[in-house]
């Protein structure tokens, strides 16, 4: 069964969600990120993927007290990401509440620190995150297209000992349009073994029951919760 994941992305401490990662098309959807990491919790989903748009921004972690929060508040596994880019970093979010990190922007930047962490604390522990747009890597917030194509970057971590990646189409993001269904096909052809997180594009539920066929491990799901498009409750016979 597909994991459901939700997520909440922060800015200045506040529940948000970006438009294909556009800084300029913020909308905030609740002051409060406790409360919805409790109501999700409340239905029985187990897992939260805390994104810090801040850290992103900045090259550092920055809305650590709200993983602190709600790692103190909550039961739930959290993976997180934003702003993770040196062994500080690192420290602060295992201190604070982070079962996992997701390493973005650091993996093609600074790729021995991430192999140092992967071997340190294992593949359990450390998300490869491969952002794209057009088949590329994008970094740092998704400002910065590189000329990296993704299944060769993820491939390459994947030898490397990564287990576990999160990919976000950045061309879905926020616009409700539906997941890149055709690119998550062709990563599962190509690496069948890595544990894929499918992000970027959920609109409704049929969205995710097809995801679930393709045997897709993974689906973060954000602005379609928040939006009314999928109700919680909809999502129960995921759960497990």
């Amino acid at each position: 069964m597909i994991r459901i994941i939700p997520a909440i992305d922060i800015i200045d401490g506040k529940c948000v969600r970006l438009t294909k990662g556009d800084y300029e098309q913020k909308k905030i959807y609740n002051e409060n990120p406790i409360e919805v990491a409790k109501e999700f919790e409340s239905i029985g989903i187990r897992y939260l993927h805390l994104v810090d748009l801040d850290g992103a921004k900045a090259k550092h972690i920055v809305n650590w007290k709200v993983l602190e929060s709600i790692s103190k508040e909550t039961d739930l596994i959290i993976d997180f990401g934003g702003g993770v880019r040196s062994d500080k970093d690192l420290q602060i979010a295992f201190e604070n509440g982070a079962s996992k990190i997701t390493a973005g922007s650091v993996a093609v930047k600074s790729k021995e620190i991430v192999i140092n962490w992967l071997n340190k604390y294992g593949s359990e522990k450390i998300i490869l995150g491969a952002d794209t747009i057009n088949g590329m890597i994008s970094i740092n917030a998704w400002a910065d297209k590189t000329e990296l194509p993704l299944i060769d970057f993820i491939k390459d971590f994947y030898d490397m000992g990564f287990k576990e990646t999160i990919v976000t189409d950045i061309s879905k993001d926020g616009v409700l349009t539906g997941p890149a269904f055709e690119l998550y096909k062709n990563i599962k052809k190509d690496i069948p073994d890595i544990s894929l997180i499918a992000s970027g594009g959920v609109s409704n539920i049929a969205d995710v029951e097809k995801l679930n066929e393709m045997k897709i491990d993974g689906v973060i799901i954000g602005k379609a919760i928040y939006e009314g498009k999928i109700k919680l409750d909809e999502l129960k016979r995921f759960l497990c």
